[in-house]
């Protein structure tokens, strides 16, 4: 195998390849990526056998051929090399990469050893990318991080008057966006891990304006088309939570700040907490809101910030990394935080519409 590709796009096409590659393989070659040269077709493909990634690239090819290199040191040497053309060329069990003055010898996985790596099936939803990018932005940050429950690591897909709905929380916390532009022709509940989200989000970002993500669903697998890469992951099988009845039809309270002032206030009183467990206070009044946290190995902070509050005076504490999370998510100026009392799951929304809502328990403290 032999071809010439401009540093930058085969940088590119490299790294995000690798980023389905699992630093803790079980396998060596698992850690490579299958690079196969066709004419002047380029296929990359990274996999770590729950996660593949795919990213077809236009070459000059000078010999046809396949070859699995180390994922992230071939990626590390590209975007190392200077400006320009690179070439790669495969012998036996070894490939070299020169480029300008440089070149550089890597020892080759077999090839015979890749995994075969199904090709996704032809996409029967599409979505904007600039809209599912930032739906997953929002929604992706509620997602468990705990592997010993797998169901709330992934995103719940599913419908909503015949419209997207997407769905993430690992128990303290909910994020839920609607797309009510979207019709989907996808399953009722389609689970998807969040780890491959984040990739499509990453990759979606990048992608023109006017851009679509293409979406596809097999019995075992879903696929997502984002430009030029193609991810492909296991669907996650089980029941999600009845998140709906979470949700109250209204709440008596209702906060009404601007978002960037109120960030700024939550992260220096944050600067005072000692770790995950020390909560912030929010004291809702009549004219805004006063933050509190009180760390007895360090100290206390408190801030006052001005706002709109509706209803009668309640004190709820939250964990302050999730509430900045779930403010920094919102879209616009102007944030509305709303609750029924100290004890019950508060909301956290924009002022411009309820397409994203943010749900976060609140903290119990004396």
């Amino acid at each position: 195998m032999k071809f010439r590709s401009e540093r930058d796009a085969l940088a590119e096409a490299l790294n995000t390849a690798a980023r389905a590659v699992s630093a803790r393989a079980s396998n060596p070659v698992l850690s490579g990526l299958m690079i196969t040269c066709e004419g002047n077709q380029l296929t990359v493909i990274g996999t770590d056998l729950d996660l593949s990634i795919r990213v077809d690239l236009e070459v000059i090819g000078v010999a046809d051929g396949s070859a699995v290199v180390p994922a992230r040191l071939s990626s590390d040497i590209v975007r190392a090399l200077e400006p320009g053309a690179v070439t790669f060329d495969a012998k036996d069990d070894q490939v070299e990469i020169s480029a300008s003055k440089s070149s550089l010898e890597l020892r080759c996985f077999p090839t015979v050893e890749f995994p075969a790596v199904a090709q996704a099936a032809a996409p029967s939803t599409t979505i904007e990318a600039a809209v599912i990018a930032d739906a997953l932005r929002q929604v992706n940050r509620a997602a468990s991080k705990d592997d010993a429950r797998p169901i709330l690591t992934a995103v719940l897909f599913t419908k909503q008057d015949e419209h997207v709905r997407l769905v993430a929380t690992d128990s303290y916390r909910l994020a839920l966006r609607d797309l009510p532009e979207v019709t989907a022709s996808l399953p009722d509940d389609l689970l998807v891990p969040e780890r491959a989200l984040k990739e499509i989000a990453r990759v979606s970002a990048t992608l023109p304006e006017g851009a679509s993500v293409g979406i596809s669903v097999t019995d075992a697998e879903v696929g997502f088309t984002v430009g030029n890469a193609t991810i492909t992951t296991r669907k996650l099988e089980g029941s999600y939570p009845d998140y709906r009845q979470l949700i109250p039809d209204t709440y008596p309270n209702s906060l009404h700040a601007g978002k960037e002032t109120l960030l700024a206030a939550l992260r220096r009183v944050k600067l005072m907490t000692a770790d995950q467990t020390t909560p912030v206070k929010l004291q809702l009044r009549p004219g805004g809101v006063d933050l509190s946290v009180v760390a007895p190995e360090r100290g206390e902070a408190k801030e006052s910030v001005d706002g709109d509050f509706v209803g009668e005076e309640t004190t709820i504490a939250f964990n302050p990394a999730y509430l900045i999370e779930g403010i920094e998510a919102i879209a616009g100026d102007e944030v509305i935080i709303e609750t029924t009392d100290g004890s019950r799951p508060a909301t956290v929304r924009s002022s411009l519409s309820r397409d994203f809502q943010y749900l976060l328990m609140p903290v119990r403290v004396s």
